[in-house]
């Protein structure tokens, strides 16, 4: 007769692996992928090194999906702004908001999830994630331009400079550092919302593209 687990068991099975997800995002958000290892993570999990293998055959498997739970987080409250009330610039304005405050909270994670030499495996991941987060905005600035409230042009163009000054913004190397206060934060929060507002509400400066 086949071996059914109990209640109890998958209970106790899913818990192990919900304290190694959270043993792993903590020392992801404390020190990158470079220092997160799966011996530490064990350690922070209370648990043997090989019931974290048994769980997740590798280093790479295991923070692909720490990015990938982040990610989809992260992407799932942007996409509710997105499909909210408001003008479409008011939209754009609080998920852009709403991205960057979360950033900024864990900046040190943000930096990993979006910019940190990874291997291969996680760099896939995040790709992929960045790719759903962009396609939100390509939603957003699609309606906007339905409602004649943003400028016409290419949606998924104008969604990509969104998305990439929203992260150079936050984690490229021209980023302020570091951010020392909550005033200093919300005037960044502030200045990178009216940046990428100004990619969809502003007509683009006379003669730009024209070649002479």
């Amino acid at each position: 007769m086949a071996y059914r687990r109990t209640p109890a068991v998958v209970s106790r099975l899913e818990d192990k692996r919900a304290r190694i997800l959270a043993a792993a995002r903590s020392l992801v958000a404390e020190g990158g992928w470079r220092r997160a290892h799966i011996a530490t993570v064990a350690e922070t999990a209370g648990m043997a090194t090989g019931t974290v293998y048994r769980y997740f055959p590798s280093k790479a498997e295991l923070f692909a999906e720490v990015l990938t739970n982040v990610s989809r987080r992260e992407r799932d409250v942007v996409a509710a702004i997105v499909d909210g009330d408001g003008s479409p610039a008011a939209r754009l304005a609080g998920a852009v908001s709403a991205f960057a405050k979360r950033a900024l909270r864990g900046r040190r994670l943000a930096y990993a999830l979006i910019a940190e030499p990874c291997d291969p495996e996680i760099d896939r991941a995040r790709l992929f994630w960045r790719a759903a987060l962009g396609e939100e905005f390509v939603r957003l600035v699609r309606i906007g331009q339905d409602q004649g409230a943003f400028r016409r042009g290419d949606p998924r163009l104008a969604a990509s400079c969104v998305v990439g000054a929203l992260m150079e913004a936050l984690v490229g190397p021209h980023a302020p550092d570091p951010i020392e206060d909550d005033a200093t934060a919300e005037r960044l929060v502030a200045e990178v919302t009216e940046a990428c507002l100004a990619i969809v509400t502003r007509l683009p400066a006379r003669g730009i593209g024209r070649i002479a």
